[in-house]
């Protein structure tokens, strides 16, 4: 396990009570955390979203992208299923990091897209490591999911690792002028099932 389990708390959100559980990474001490909603009976799927980090849309509001308008109904169609977990992956523009998402930020207002601009940084096109969150599901004891996901990528990396996939639940949101190209670039270069 690359991940340990530090501590849990109650969490009170608009969407209500939440247990929040902290994970740090053995070995770049890197803290993710998971809210758990309901009673998780582990012999059905789980409704789950694993959600990488993105400050500006997060916690900014940015139309830029579609980040924090899927956190939200995340937390909405959790609560609604009455049981579900969301991993808050720590990840920062798919794992580029904050800093060099402003740069590829900036690239984009020039003219590139979202893929271009990462590649122009020396990235790939998307970063992220799952293998945390793997991790964390095995600790939470979870085989079964039921996956909010527009990404195929996501579906086969945990599909490989042995947790079930027993279905992908699509979290569509609205398409902006800001991230009209965004999510086009992610539908057309990354594979996204935006319809």
């Amino acid at each position: 396990m690359r991940v340990k389990k530090i501590s849990e708390a109650n969490l009170p959100t608009p969407w209500g009570n939440f247990l929040i559980v902290g994970f740090k990474e053995k070995n770049s001490q890197k803290n993710h955390v998971a809210l758990i909603y309901g009673n998780i009976n582990k012999d059905v799927p789980i409704l789950s979203r694993i959600h990488s980090e993105c400050l500006t849309g997060d916690a900014f509001f940015s139309l830029r992208c579609d980040c924090g308008f899927q956190l939200k109904k995340a937390l909405e169609l959790i609560s609604l299923e009455s049981q579900g977990i969301l991993i808050y992956h720590r990840q920062e523009g798919r794992n580029i990091g904050l800093l060099n998402k402003i740069k590829a930020y900036s690239l984009q207002d020039s003219g590139l897209d979202t893929v271009e601009a990462n590649q122009k940084l020396g990235f790939s096109a998307d970063e992220r490591d799952f293998s945390i969150c793997i991790d964390i599901f095995h600790i939470l004891k979870i085989k079964k999911i039921k996956l909010l996901t527009n990404n195929p990528l996501k579906i086969k990396i945990f599909k490989d690792s042995g947790i079930d996939v027993i279905e992908r639940v699509s979290i569509i949101v609205k398409k902006n002028s800001n991230n009209f190209n965004y999510l086009t670039t992610k539908e057309k270069k990354m594979g996204h099932y935006l319809k």
